[in-house]
């Protein structure tokens, strides 16, 4: 069985969006899923994906209330509670799915919908561009 004592200070690492500590659970050739999104795979590209996620909101609080620790796996289900650029505030259930490599993370699965995260904002800069009219 895997041992899941580190997974609270991995939780620590991405509320304190801390990119480099975060790269320290994971394998050289690790491979970082974020729900539909295209995969990044390498420490560089996780890096890249991790950081312009970092830069999209204020803040995250992930509150973990399960981990299992299945046959080289380790699965953790919870909510996070993201804060948005303008204040608002939105709780998401979540699962994060990771494959393990010894005590590292090979593969990093989170299966999440965070589509009304982005949907608010996306949809503030159309109407933002719609009032500045066409260039």
């Amino acid at each position: 069985m895997t041992s899941v004592e580190w997974t609270p200070a991995l939780f620590a690492s991405i509320d304190a969006k801390d990119t480099q500590r975060l790269l320290s659970f994971l394998s050289d050739d690790a491979r970082f899923r974020f729900g539909n999104l295209p995969a990044a795979v390498g420490r560089e590209a996780i890096r890249e994906a991790v950081n312009g996620f970092f830069a999209s909101i204020a803040a995250c609080r992930h509150d973990v209330a399960n981990v299992w620790a299945p046959n080289g796996h380790v699965i953790c289900q919870g909510e996070v509670t993201y804060t948005k650029h303008d204040g608002g505030i939105l709780t998401l259930p979540f699962v994060n799915v990771f494959r393990m490599a010894g005590s590292l993370i090979r593969d990093y699965a989170i299966y999440v919908d965070a589509s009304t995260l982005f949907s608010a904002s996306l949809a503030d800069e159309t109407t933002a561009a719609a009032r500045r009219g066409p260039k």
